[in-house]
Formats: C-alpha cells, structure tokens, sequence
C-alpha cells in the first residue's frame, strides 16, 4: 500500500516556478516514493529527519527532500531543486 503525499509550503512554491517537463518529473520521482519511500538517501546531522531522492530531468540533477511519518503512512514533501545550494537553503 502505498504512502499517501502532503506539499509543505517550500515545495509547491519551488514546484510552481518549475517548467512542463520538469514538474512531469517530479511528478513520477513523487509516485516512486509512496510507492516505496525508503528508495532515497536518509541524511545525517542536522538534517536528520530528511531523505533525499536524486533524479534527472533532461540532463539537470534534481534532489527531492522529504520527510517520513511511518505511523501516519505519510510523507512530506518539502522541498525540491538543483544539486547547487540545495542543503544550504534547507537549512534556513
């Protein structure tokens, strides 16, 4: 059974700014990770509580970071973007 999806503000307003093809991707990266939500990386230290799911659009790396509620079957979905600055932004 799959996991059911919430956006967090930061993530649909990274979402909106994004263009047809891209937002398409993350769309199936999203599908991907309710279906099995351990499929990213968990991080370490500060950011403990965050995995992150890394996929391609055209040639441009994107990381998915989001979080897991196990008891709720539930992840939010917090924030998206390219690889350059990604961890520096989430932690503001």
């Amino acid at each position: 059974m799959a996991y059911a999806v919430m956006q967090m503000r930061r993530f649909a307003r990274q979402y909106k700014k994004l263009n047809d093809n891209t937002a398409k991707d993350v769309d199936l990266a999203v599908v991907k990770i309710s279906e099995t939500p351990s499929i990213g990386e968990r991080k370490k230290g500060d950011l403990a509580k965050l995995w992150v799911f890394k996929f391609k659009s055209g040639s441009q790396l994107y990381l998915l970071g989001y979080c897991i509620d196990d008891g709720l079957r539930l992840i939010y979905l917090d924030c998206i973007g390219s690889h350059e600055n990604f961890y520096r932004d989430i932690k503001r």
